[in-house]
């Protein structure tokens, strides 16, 4: 799956949301993704980076991507029902959802962690996925075949020392994975997660600002995890915790 090498037109009809789209994992998916054929509409919070991301769509001559600007630290649950009303009146149905955007928080001791700060990254990694996810299941479910996909760590499934709140987040983001996949086995949604690994990224650089960037994998290197993911050849892949390198 690491080496999967996707064809010219992997992509073609689908449409596909991806979270975090401004930057880093998921600027770089949301081009790729565009450059196959995919529709994407781009979610995130700062609007021009978003924008910057659409223009680089816009040079490929692809199909059009369109910008959704979503504080998901700040949005409620109504908020997510309105995106699910837009999506739904501008493309009838959603292909493929992309769990990018997440929040590092602090790291520390536990005994140490604010409640302000916990509140914060479970919002963002946790409680939005599920909104999100929610308010989006009937649209995934007009596709012929939706995958979802939740973005882990190597801290989501075994317990770090001082990774705090983050960890704590991506065990809940690995269940919330599992849990779906296993209610919809028999369906036409797969649900499944991806670990990027150490990838040259602004939070990577956040959590290990000693580390020499360069030695890291670029986004755009670990992508055909989620390609695979994204395309039909995965259709019978089903809540999988998959490391991208």
């Amino acid at each position: 799956m690491k080496a999967y090498k996707s064809k010219d037109d992997l992509l073609i009809g689908k449409t596909i949301l991806i979270t975090g789209a401004g930057d880093g994992i998921g600027k770089s998916l949301a081009i790729e993704s565009a450059k196959l054929g995919a529709t994407v509409i781009l979610l995130g919070k700062t609007l021009s980076k978003l924008e910057s991301v659409y223009d680089s769509i816009e040079a490929l001559n692809k199909a059009q991507a369109s910008i959704l600007p979503l504080d998901l630290q700040g949005a409620t649950e109504q908020h997510y029902i309105d995106l699910a009303d837009t999506i739904k009146r501008e493309y009838g149905h959603l292909d493929a959802l992309v769990h990018n955007a997440s929040q590092l928080g602090i790291l520390g001791p536990f005994e140490q962690i604010p409640q302000d700060m916990w509140d914060n990254v479970m919002q963002v990694n946790v409680n939005a996925p599920f909104l999100l996810t929610k308010s989006l299941l009937p649209l995934l479910q007009q596709a012929p075949h939706a995958s979802i996909i939740f973005t882990t760590s190597g801290v989501g499934n075994k317990g770090r020392a001082y990774w705090g709140a983050y960890c704590v987040s991506k065990f809940a983001t690995e269940g919330m994975m599992q849990l779906l996949a296993d209610e919809y086995e028999n369906s036409t949604l797969r649900f499944n997660a991806i670990n990027p690994g150490a990838t040259r990224t602004a939070m990577r650089a956040s959590a290990y600002p000693a580390e020499d960037k360069d030695a890291l994998k670029t986004a755009f290197e670990i992508l055909p995890s989620y390609l695979y993911l994204l395309g039909d050849d995965s259709i019978h892949v089903q809540g999988q915790r998959i490391n991208a390198q």
